[in-house]
């Protein structure tokens, strides 16, 4: 079969039930050579691959909607919607967003990648079509890992209430990222090994329509089972039992380690690509590991993303009662933290820093109004973190330094990092948030401090005048090449300052600045709306000093290449460091 003659759904409705096996054999075929070359989401799309030709075939989009949750998922939904060749051809590879993306299509109805959304969206297209006064079905394609977040619930107890069309897939593949947690997924056990006959039914408890699909890659057994509920004027539940990673070994078998993936070798699974620098998720894992034998007390929290912080499935073993997946639920993992906390315990949760901002209510109403000394452990926050628009890493430095109560430390090299998550374990007084190093692990000789409990003290590094650098945790590096660059340059010996807290000025210090400097450079690895730099303008608006802010501008950017994105700002050195000596000459 050509597979670059489908140019549309319509294409393979004309297709025969054997003609559609072939194409998912040849379809499957093309998203393994891609992804082997190019990395990517790999069981997700393998799982539902059947499930996605079944739904193109039955239903008729972009009439239809088709909400995916997460939407990593949607590789093949894009191959059948008109983009075959960013996956056939390699020079085109990267012309499409790992993610559904309107602009690409009109088949794609929203910009999504983060998790259970998608019937609550769904909800509201739904909301929208019959006030209008439209017939057409609505889809919303969730799988089991995404059903752990609220917003799930909430989705689905409002599509019951709503009576009309709307169709929900529950992809239940028996994984998150890596295995599922929690209640819910007892009853899906159930229902799986029922057959869906078992009178405990927590989507009936709901209020919904149900039909299982045991066969869940199975293309036949699909078609017929969406057919039945395509066009039904009222909510209903479609769950298939699939298999994540199908149809390629290596993934049905290691289904945490292939569910993304950079490129790999097809014929062993292997990456191919090996990374033996050291690692702050496993620099993290093993001293909490350590420290776990000291304190029974001490509990590592993930909400569905163990690998954040090193802890592997071997490790996750060693942890035993210690450690806690709560699923895809990061608000409930913020909440668990400071209960936990608030009993004496010594809960710390790793997270994305593109995550934890689902988090805000929780960290503001029951995690730092009530004071409890957690720790949060914010991983990936820079502007060279992630890249799709759906997983920036900017936005943690104005969401959590100005929440009241919450300490946030910017460690600037392993060293420090180490001494904060220390300091942090054996404190009651406050919550804290690290912003983990996103730079990579870079090593320190100089002096470290043990005690951060005097708050808002920021560390001066190198004493000098006319200009004073504040380089904040990832930044720091870039500090010291602006103050290596001005020296050379310019001969201006520049004061370097590690500042340490980035949720509180020192403001003796910054008064102290007053007497030999001219003009205060601040640099964050962030947006500067809301962040750091900011605090410190604000302090010095009455004065005569004058204050340069580097960061990113407030902007949602997709696919960016980080080198690029660090220019268009100004934050390379040699840009910095024009912008003092013209302020200093003016």
């Amino acid at each position: 079969m050509d597979m670059k003659k489908i140019k549309s759904p319509a294409d393979i409705k004309k297709l025969t039930l054997a003609e559609l096996n072939t194409l998912c054999g040849e379809l499957r075929d093309v998203l393994l050579k891609k992804l082997s070359a190019h990395g990517g989401h790999i069981g997700p799309n393998l799982g539902i691959l059947e499930a996605t030709v079944a739904m193109h075939y039955v239903f008729n989009s972009p009439v239809d909607r088709i909400v995916f949750d997460v939407s990593h998922q949607c590789y093949v939904h894009k191959m059948l919607t008109g983009r075959m060749e960013a996956f056939t051809d390699p020079a085109k590879y990267d012309e499409v967003s790992g993610y559904t993306e309107p602009s690409e299509s009109e088949h794609d109805a929203f910009i999504i990648g983060h998790t259970s959304t998608s019937i609550s969206l769904a909800c509201g297209l739904a909301k929208a079509r019959d006030l209008k006064g439209e017939t057409n079905n609505v889809i919303a394609v969730i799988g089991d890992g995404s059903l752990s977040g609220g917003e799930a619930y909430e989705g689905l107890n409002n599509a019951a209430e709503a009576g009309t069309n709307l169709i929900i897939i529950v992809n239940d593949n028996q994984m998150s990222i890596a295995e599922n947690h929690g209640g819910l997924y007892q009853n899906l056990k159930e229902l799986r090994e029922t057959k869906g006959e078992s009178e405990c039914n927590f989507f009936k408890s709901m209020g919904l329509d149900y039909r299982y699909v045991e066969k869940g890659n199975d293309l036949e057994s699909l078609i017929k089972a969406f057919q039945s509920v395509k066009d039904t004027p009222h909510p209903v539940v479609v769950h298939i039992n699939t298999e994540k990673g199908h149809g390629y070994s290596f993934a049905e078998e290691q289904k945490e380690n292939f569910h993304w993936g950079m490129p790999f070798d097809l014929a062993t699974g292997k990456p191919k690509h090996s990374f033996e620098e050291e690692d702050y998720g496993d620099l993290t894992a093993e001293y909490l590991l350590e420290k776990m034998k000291e304190d029974k007390r001490i509990v590592g929290i993930t909400a569905g993303t163990p690998a954040v912080f090193g802890f592997t499935e071997e490790r996750r073993r060693q942890a035993g009662k210690q450690f806690v997946d709560v699923g895809i639920a990061e608000e409930h993992a913020v909440a668990l933290a400071s209960g936990i906390a608030a009993n004496g315990g010594r809960p710390v949760f790793g997270v994305f820093s593109t995550f934890i901002q689902r988090s805000y209510d929780q960290l503001s109403q029951d995690l730092c109004i009530n004071n409890n000394p957690a720790v949060i452990l914010v991983f990936w926050g820079s502007l060279s973190s992630m890249n799709d628009v759906t997983h920036l890493c900017f936005f943690d430095i104005p969401v959590i330094s100005n929440i009241p109560n919450m300490v946030y430390l910017a460690p600037t090299n392993k060293e420090e990092y180490l001494a904060m998550l220390e300091w942090s374990l054996k404190q009651t007084d406050h919550p804290v948030a690290i912003r983990v190093p996103a730079n990579g692990v870079i090593s320190s000789s100089a002096p470290i401090d043990a005690d951060y409990s005097k708050l808002n003290r920021y560390q001066v590094t190198k004493r000098g005048k006319n200009a004073a650098i504040l380089a904040l945790g990832s930044f720091y590096q870039l500090g010291e090449s602006v103050a290596a660059e001005l020296k050379k340059s310019a001969g201006i010996d520049a004061t370097l300052i590690n500042p340490r807290y980035i949720s509180g000025v020192d403001s003796t210090l910054l008064e102290e600045l007053k007497h030999d400097h001219q003009v205060v450079i601040t640099l964050e690895d962030g947006i500067l709306d809301g962040g750091f730099g900011e605090k410190i303008a604000r302090y010095y608006g009455p004065s005569g000093m004058k204050v340069l802010n580097y960061g990113a501008r407030k902007k949602f950017v997709d696919r960016y290449a980080p080198a690029e994105l660090l220019k268009a700002n100004r934050l390379t050195p040699a840009q910095i460091t024009e912008d003092i000596r013209t302020i200093l000459n003016s």
